[in-house]
């Protein structure tokens, strides 16, 4: 490898080898039998890693902003199913499918409770006014994204939908097969894809690697009849392209007028795709010469 040792020097004293050198794996030799060797592609530099490094990081700031946008978008529809004839609804098992574990998802609401009580003016007013009993909106404060996501997937297919069509995401079922129609009224794809954010936005506050990585694969084929997700792979999608272009129409519903999905295109194209140690198949971008999201 090529090294500016000054450049090493400096990174390496606050960004550790073990971290960094992600970030330079593809461009170690292979072996015969398929394995990585300690030496290098000829022309490999330190210095693009350190650059595909900083385009990784700014990448987890745009997308840590993409899912705060989303995760109260979440919360604010789901909101409006369950609180239409009862805010306290939510304590009902009744109201859920029937394999939704209730009572696990409440313990958790109960944690989220506990930890947010002492700091929380709504949680306090609440607690000793109202019993304990929370309306919705005043819980969904505490929750995580992982909460939210558990949450609308124990919801009836017939909540799902409405809270997907409400995301902007409308699928016109007559122009899928009978095995896609059957799936989509079970449960719509954006179920899936909401554990798949989960992930990925963990991934962020863990201030942990999006580029070269796979993540819980989520469903693409009824998504592909939208125009908006035709970039997304057949089949399934488990790199963060994919969770990309699904973020990109969630934050336009969200935010009309939002140039969010601009910046991310940009930076995969000057930042990302530019640089010698990144492939396409890194991304999980298509091989096509152009792309929007």
């Amino acid at each position: 490898m090529e090294v500016d040792t000054d450049l090493a020097q400096q990174w390496l004293s606050f960004v550790s080898y073990y971290r960094l050198s992600a970030y330079w794996y593809p461009a170690r030799e292979m072996t015969a039998s398929g394995g990585r060797k300690d030496t290098f592609v000829p022309g490999t530099r330190f210095s693009d890693a350190v650059e595909l490094y900083e385009a990784d990081r700014k990448l987890r700031s745009l997308v840590h902003d993409g899912m705060e946008r989303i995760e109260i978008a979440m919360r604010t529809r789901i909101g409006e199913v369950l609180c239409e004839q009862d805010p306290l609804t939510y304590r009902d098992p009744s109201r859920f499918r029937t394999n939704f574990n209730h009572q696990n998802w409440m313990d958790t609401v109960g944690k989220r409770l506990q930890r947010a009580g002492s700091r929380n003016e709504s949680i306090k007013h609440y607690r000793a006014g109202y019993a304990g009993k929370y309306p919705f909106w005043v819980l969904a404060e505490v929750l995580d994204f992982a909460d939210i996501s558990r949450l609308f997937e124990g919801l009836p297919a017939s909540d799902q939908r409405r809270v997907t069509e409400d995301l902007g995401i409308a699928i016109d079922l007559s122009i899928l097969s009978r095995n896609q129609q059957r799936k989509v009224k079970m449960q719509p794809p954006l179920v899936r894809w909401t554990e798949q954010l989960t992930i990925v936005r963990n991934f962020c506050a863990h201030h942990a690697r999006l580029w070269n990585k796979s993540f819980t694969p989520a469903p693409t084929e009824a998504l592909r009849t939208l125009p908006e997700f035709s970039m997304l792979p057949k089949g399934q999608s488990e790199q963060i392209f994919g969770a990309l272009i699904v973020m990109a129409a969630l934050v336009r519903a969200a935010s009309p007028g939002t140039t969010w999905p601009e910046k991310v295109a940009s930076l995969i194209r000057n930042d990302f795709l530019t640089n010698p140690l990144v492939q396409h198949t890194g991304l999980g971008i298509p091989h096509e010469a152009t792309f929007t999201l």
